[in-house]
């Protein structure tokens, strides 16, 4: 855990990661607030609130009585979600950067296929 940002902020985004990559598929069960706040040695209060989160976004559902699971679509929105925050985040800066170097976008693009390459 970052102690730098809030935990359930934390919790979620950890949630979030594992349906990106497939850990959690649609339809999946998470673990229970109680095995999240024993994995991470939180309170069971902060690990709901990281799951609350994500029920708020429509990212995951409860079934009364059975616990939280990964809503259809999850996965896709959350990779649009990601994908806008990545741009805004690095993409926008980088080009920003790049104009102020006066680095092209040509130039960059090579190097950034420089990099992939290397």
């Amino acid at each position: 855990m970052d102690e730098s940002r809030p935990i359930f902020v934390q919790v979620a985004e950890q949630i979030e990661n594992d349906i990106i990559s497939g850990a959690l598929g649609e339809e999946t069960q998470v673990p229970s607030t109680n095995e999240i706040s024993v994995f991470y040695r939180i309170n069971p209060a902060t690990a709901l609130k990281g799951v609350n989160l994500l029920v708020d976004e429509g990212i995951l559902y409860k079934k009364r009585g059975i616990g939280m699971f990964v809503a259809d679509g999850a996965r896709e929105r959350l990779i649009d979600k990601h994908r806008e925050l990545f741009r805004t985040q690095f993409v926008r800066p980088l080009l920003a950067e790049a104009s102020k170097l006066g680095i092209g976008r040509q130039q960059l693009a090579d190097m950034i296929r420089k990099e992939d390459t290397e």
